[in-house]
């Protein structure tokens, strides 16, 4: 997008953002543009606009494109009966008011997911239509306060509910809406027989969207999955990148390799064999100390740039709770720190785009960066 473009969509009245609810063939093999490094940065609304509405919502994304943002991104997780749903974890006692309905007090359980014994309720456990009778609830009310106004309010979408969302906001915005969804545990839901890959692949090709120019980034913390998607979509496919620990698939496989490992010269280009662009958690790339503080850059953004990959950050959030020490502006965590001075820290480092709760700080320190 470019910088006056960006500026358009900021040029949104209050009255519309406070009034803004909304409720609302086959494959061929890959065939991707070679990485081109541009000024610009890209600003991705994470789980949508979710410093402002409850996250994974469509009152979120659509917030998100109206504060300028390039991207809006959905997380997935599949319904018993397949349906692809955008929720941060199948677990969904801390994001819908599932808890509070006792029709649904048996469907309470304890699964392993990813290693980890976890108690509540589950989508997988639950057929969309029964989905789509609960509601969603600010997931971190102690830091969000603002944000519960909105709970009960909004449906659990649908990710063709997200591509439709998109879709409209492109045409009434006049600039293309993109979306980064993220596969969530893939390795658990194909050991259950509800494999996410071939399910996104389809949900792409009914929408038109599994080519090379389409403005789609499919993104995974795991590495096998975004293989098996290299030989099944044509879009961008991202490598999400933890500060610490390893690849669930890696764990499972016996595979010694961490996340570490795959930053280093060698492991990114082997990433850039089958993805495009990583997406680094921010203290990979600016790492903190014991106390919180900054430390040196690393060289993740420079290597990556240089074995032809984009280099995208997660997650940059306003609040002191999630800033380095270095930017917080009291000891309040749910008081907002200087953001600008986070955000302007990460471009430095070359960054080609970032994911934001707050898009439109992104979006404001993005054009401060590209006038400097």
């Amino acid at each position: 997008m470019t910088i006056p473009a960006r500026l358009t969509a900021l040029a949104v009245t209050g009255a519309a953002v406070l009034g803004l609810v909304a409720q609302t063939g086959a494959s061929a093999a890959p065939v991707r543009p070679p990485h081109q490094h541009v000024d610009e940065i890209d600003v991705y609304g994470h789980r949508g606009a979710s410093g402002y509405r409850p996250e994974h919502t469509l009152a979120a994304y659509e917030l998100a494109a109206r504060m300028g943002a390039d991207f809006i991104e959905p997380d997935l997780v599949p319904t018993k009966d397949g349906h692809l749903v955008a929720r941060h974890e199948n677990e969904i006692s801390g994001t819908t008011d599932v808890a509070e309905r006792p029709e649904f007090a048996d469907r309470k359980t304890t699964k392993v997911v990813d290693g980890t014994a976890i108690t509540g309720w589950f989508t997988e456990d639950f057929t969309l239509a029964e989905l789509k009778t609960l509601r969603a609830v600010e997931r971190i009310p102690e830091l969000r306060p603002n944000n519960t106004i909105y709970d009960g309010r909004f449906e659990v979408p649908t990710l063709q509910e997200v591509l439709d969302l998109r879709a409209r906001l492109s045409r009434e915005l006049g600039r293309e809406i993109g979306v980064a969804p993220e596969t969530k545990h893939p390795s658990y839901f194909a050991a259950i027989g509800l494999p996410l890959e071939p399910r996104l692949a389809d949900v792409l090709d009914r929408n038109r969207l599994n080519h090379p120019r389409a403005k789609v980034a499919v993104q995974s913390f795991e590495v096998g999955n975004l293989k098996r998607l290299d030989r099944e979509v044509r879009v961008r496919l991202v490598q999400l990148i933890s500060s610490s620990g390893a690849p669930q698939d890696f764990i499972e496989a016996g595979d010694p390799r961490t996340y570490a490992d795959l930053v280093t010269p060698e492991g990114l280009r082997e990433i850039a064999g089958y993805a495009d662009v990583i997406g680094p958690d921010t203290k990979v790339v600016l790492p903190v100390d014991e106390r919180g503080f900054l430390t040196e850059p690393t060289e993740v953004v420079a290597d990556a740039h240089r074995a032809g990959l984009d280099v995208v950050p997660y997650t940059v959030r306003a609040e002191n709770e999630f800033l380095p020490a270095d930017f917080r502006s009291s000891a309040d965590p749910a008081a907002h720190g200087d953001v600008f001075a986070f955000y302007e820290a990460l471009f430095d480092q070359g960054v080609d785009g970032i994911f934001s709760d707050h898009p439109d700080t992104a979006v404001l320190a993005a054009q401060e960066h590209a006038r400097r």
